[in-house]
């Protein structure tokens, strides 16, 4: 029996806001902070330890692992940041209230666009200065790998090619593993780790903060899950 613990980062300036995010590098708020050093308490006060931990290339969730890291003094174990891991890439959206962009477009297609599996929002242009190639932290990735937009079923595509080459592997040496990473690429992890169906995956939601505990078996499919 293997145990893993995800956790999708502490409350950012823009989760408050109510904007969408997405490849944004927005910091934590205030309460997100305290989220993110509540769930470190937490997995001590349980007696969790991890042999190794992955994150995103985001700022809210790399310090999110390192205030969780900080409770359970355990700054020392092996970091592995991989934009595999990145929120769900919103295109032209990002920056945009989601309340403004509800009265343009309307709230279904809203819902659409947040939640659904198939929906693209709509797309950046290659000179717009929110594509992510003109920023350092992507610079050594292929061209064909950076999003003009993301619908959850390409960000599942991604986090389930790291998933298989990376973290899978972890796993099975017997490692524990604490994944901190973003409320879309945890709902595409969690799509195939419970077999989710596309309609399913509508009303999944993950709140910020919360370890959210895996028990795999040796084939790593589930066998129970709960929050700390």
């Amino acid at each position: 029996m293997y145990k893993l613990v995800l956790i999708r980062h502490g409350e950012s300036e823009w989760n408050k806001a109510n904007f969408f995010t997405g490849w944004t590098d927005i910091d934590l708020s205030d309460k997100g902070i305290e989220e993110a050093q509540n769930a470190g308490r937490l997995l001590k006060e349980a007696q969790f330890a991890f042999d190794v931990a992955y994150t995103s290339y985001l700022k809210r969730a790399i310090k999110t692992l390192d205030y969780v890291l900080e409770e359970m003094d355990l700054l020392w174990i092996p970091v592995y940041k991989a934009w595999q891991l990145n929120e769900r890439h919103y295109g032209a959206l990002q920056g945009l209230s989601k309340t403004t962009v509800a009265q343009r477009y309307g709230e279904e297609q809203v819902k659409l666009w947040r939640r659904s599996y198939n929906e693209l929002p709509p797309a950046l242009t290659k000179d717009d200065k929110r594509y992510p190639i003109y920023d350092a932290k992507y610079r050594d990735i292929d061209d064909e790998f950076i999003p003009l937009t993301e619908s959850l079923k390409e960000t599942a595509i991604r986090v389930k090619y790291y998933w298989n080459r990376e973290i899978k592997t972890q796993i099975k040496k017997g490692n524990n593993v604490l994944i901190v990473a973003h409320g879309n690429s945890l709902r595409a992890l969690l799509k195939f780790l419970d077999n989710l169906t596309p309609g399913e995956i509508i009303d999944l939601d993950i709140p910020t903060g919360d370890p959210l505990v895996y028990m795999l078996d040796k084939q790593l499919h589930p066998v129970d899950k709960y929050y700390l």
